[in-house]
């Protein structure tokens, strides 16, 4: 049984939901503050309703990677009352004050260089025979580089290339130079690490469009062959970069198809079909190409047809893990109806490809600064996550809800403060779409209302929600067939300390 939740109008008047059903409290609780007025802060514990404390000193203490800073108030003349009543200095700021010295030169040059050729957690998240291994295949393809230059001049000297005026070297050195500006682009990209088990299908989209790209500037060097080697270049490392995110998305797509323990199984079919459809692709162009069809337009068509085939087929795949993207559709539709959608329906409905400049509402693991710009609003909502291991706030600047993560967040924490945000983030929405209708209104009469929202009732009324609603949501979903004991949210890694530097 959900219990009751109340959604307080004013002094004299109470609104109290039935507690039949969780979903019809979380629904008609949405509902209640999306046609009321702006709901007004509900009534708080003693120590939440008592005088905010004075915003003075030292906030909180932050860790990023083994590194410490710390968040104090900074400038500031006299005293005033900042958001919610909090005394602060007028005009103070938050300044982050590094605890440690920088790291000397050699140490940021080593710690770059492992973020490239050792994963993350590197040597606990690896089995001890992983260092051998990799050490072997380093000098494998280090000779095999070697061999790669003179078998390239040999190849293109029996074909006749030494009857032209450019030497077998020059074009063997321009054609190794291509391949090698590829190799450093897929190196370059593998930092990329545990992203391609976060997104795997829209990086596998992604990689899909990429490599068309290549294509397409592989196929403007017949019309710029001067610009030959750049071009050549450029196209050899985008579709490199397409290929390492291709192979290493690869096993967990196989993973999610395979029932016991054959996963070499299923990889070894996969890749014969895909083998077999490559041949005949290839068969076909070449029957083709003999009656010398436009070359725009051909590329076009198949251009067009690969990517319909690799979305469709992506948008195929059914993983049983909560990404951001699945997540979003998961918390949305149990906030509107709910309703947890199946594994079927969460993944027909995921988002598949996020382009760069999307603007993405909800933040996990954010840095205290991107956060909070007054120290007036931190302390104000400190207090209402005094039990929590994370806490949810609103940036007005940024558009953007944040959720913060303090220093024992556990994989569940995480589940809840990303929660916590969707359900801060419907609030918001709300009470946007209630002030637009409002400005429409005033446009009327030629005034319109103030543009600033107090978001901390929006924070509070969250948190009443929150509390009565997330176990329901994790248990439906667990009927539904969802993973809810590992997080694949990707976090940031900062994490806040409640104690203060020594």
């Amino acid at each position: 049984m959900a219990p009751t939740v109340g959604l307080k109008r004013s002094a004299t008047q109470t609104i109290t939901l039935p507690p039949p059903d969780a979903r019809l409290a979380v629904r008609e609780a949405v509902r209640a503050t999306i046609a009321s007025p702006p709901v007004e802060a509900p009534a708080a514990p003693a120590k939440v309703a008592a005088p905010a404390p004075a915003v003075d000193g030292f906030l909180c203490l932050e860790e990023v990677d083994g590194r410490r800073w710390s968040y104090v108030v900074d400038g500031g003349t006299g005293k005033g009352r900042g958001r919610s009543g909090a005394a602060a200095p007028v005009g103070a700021s938050v300044r982050a004050v590094p605890l440690q010295s920088p790291l000397p030169p050699a140490e940021e040059v080593m710690a770059f260089v492992r973020s490239y050729v050792v994963p993350e957690g590197f040597p606990d998240s690896v089995t001890p025979s992983y260092v051998p291994y990799m050490t072997w295949r380093a000098l494998k393809h280090f000779f095999g580089g070697a061999m790669g230059v003179f078998t390239t001049r040999t190849l293109l000297s029996s074909v006749g290339v030494s009857q032209s005026k450019v030497t077998p070297g020059a074009i063997a050195i321009n054609w190794i130079l291509k391949d090698g500006a590829g190799r450093v682009g897929k190196m370059l990209f593998a930092r990329q690490g545990k992203k391609f088990d976060y997104d795997l299908k829209q990086l596998r989209f992604s990689s899909d469009l990429l490599l068309e790209i290549g294509a397409g500037i592989e196929l403007a060097t017949a019309a710029f062959p001067q610009f030959f080697l750049p071009m050549a270049c450029v196209a050899n490392v985008v579709k490199n970069v397409a290929a390492v995110t291709s192979t290493s998305t690869r096993t967990p797509i196989y993973k999610a198809y395979a029932r016991g323990e054959n996963i070499g199984d299923v990889t070894a079919k996969g890749e014969s079909v895909g083998n077999i459809a490559d041949l005949l692709g290839t068969g076909l162009s070449i029957f083709i190409s003999k009656r010398n069809p436009s070359l725009v337009t051909s590329f076009a068509l198949l251009s067009c047809g690969y990517l319909l085939s690799s979305y469709i087929e992506v948008r195929s795949v059914v993983l049983n893990t909560l990404n951001r993207a699945r997540f979003t559709v998961a918390v949305d539709s149990f906030i509107k109806t709910g309703h947890v959608p199946s594994l079927k329906e969460g993944n027909s409905q995921e988002t598949v490809f996020n382009p760069p400049w999307r603007h993405e509402p909800v933040s996990i693991g954010s840095r205290f600064g991107e956060a909070f710009q007054e120290p007036a609003s931190f302390v104000a909502t400190r207090p209402l996550f005094e039990d929590e291991r994370y806490m949810v706030t609103y940036n007005p600047a940024k558009d953007k809800v944040y959720a913060l993560l303090k220093d024992q967040a556990k994989p569940d924490d995480i589940l809840k403060a990303a929660f916590h945000a969707h359900v801060l983030l419907h609030f918001i929405n709300a009470s946007h779409a209630r002030k637009r209708i409002n400005s429409n209104r005033a446009d009327k009469y030629g005034n319109l209302p103030p543009l600033n929202m107090d978001f901390m009732a929006h924070i509070a009324e969250s948190c009443k929600i929150v509390s009565s609603s997330y176990g329901t949501f994790k248990k439906k979903a667990r009927e539904q067939g969802w993973i809810m004991s590992e997080s694949l949210l990707n976090p940031g890694k900062a994490r806040l300390y409640a104690t203060r530097p020594q």
